[in-house]
């Protein structure tokens, strides 16, 4: 287990980059999500979208040439690519909902062996609201959960969701710094494990039953 959060996030989000192919539409959410941009070769040919309204949303600007009026759906400065564009709520998410989204790259407080995702709210503790997970995940291609493995100690990888669901069954593939997981019919499939862990931490530090693939390989970064 990674101790240092910092590494841990930036190890997820290294990964998650991986993930992406050039051509496609990336909706990057809150968090770690946020992170990926920052990870993509210079000529890679790819578009992020932030659902308050940057297509062509670029990695995280260096320090002192912030502009406080580009930031990305965390509230985070953010940078915009030479042929971005800024656009209005509705078609923000007539994109997300018309099915134009090709990877919608999220962050959860649980995921399931079903691929039901919950991470908009804690009951009893106060939220404005769902936001855009909703739609996000529903709307999408395909759904990347990038998050830490656990939350204290704690597993988010489990048998049944016992928090209020965002989604029923819309992850693919989920991603922390102890390894990757791709959600099929039969369970989760361990298919790459990071080299600072090993099988018996991870099923120690997951509730969910692991399917170990006979092809797992260490997890890039």
């Amino acid at each position: 287990m990674i101790k240092d959060k910092s590494i841990a996030k930036k190890l997820i989000a290294k990964r998650v980059s991986k993930e992406l192919k050039e051509g496609q539409l990336v909706n990057l959410g809150i968090g770690i999500p946020s992170m990926v941009a920052n990870y993509i070769p210079k000529n890679f040919k790819i578009t992020f979208q932030s659902e308050n309204g940057i297509i062509g949303m670029g990695s995280k600007p260096n320090p002192g040439n912030e502009d406080k009026d580009v930031v990305n759906a965390g509230g985070q400065y953010t940078t915009v690519s030479k042929d971005g564009i800024f656009i209005d709520s509705s078609v923000s998410f007539s994109l997300i909902r018309g099915g134009h989204v090709d990877v919608s790259v999220l962050g959860a407080l649980q995921v399931d062996e079903e691929g039901n995702i919950a991470n908009w709210i804690i009951p009893g503790k106060m939220l404005a609201g769902m936001g855009g997970a909703m739609d996000l995940v529903n709307g999408a291609k395909k759904v990347i959960i990038a998050m830490t493995h656990t939350n204290k100690g704690k597993p988010k990888i489990l048998k049944r969701c016992t928090l209020p669901l965002t989604a029923k069954a819309e992850a693919n593939l989920i991603i922390t710094e102890l390894g990757v997981m791709k959600v099929v019919p039969e369970g989760l499939v361990l298919t790459e494990i990071s080299s600072n862990t090993n099988i018996d931490e991870i099923k120690r530090f997951t509730e969910a039953d692991l399917i170990i693939s006979n092809k797992i390989k260490v997890m890039e970064g």
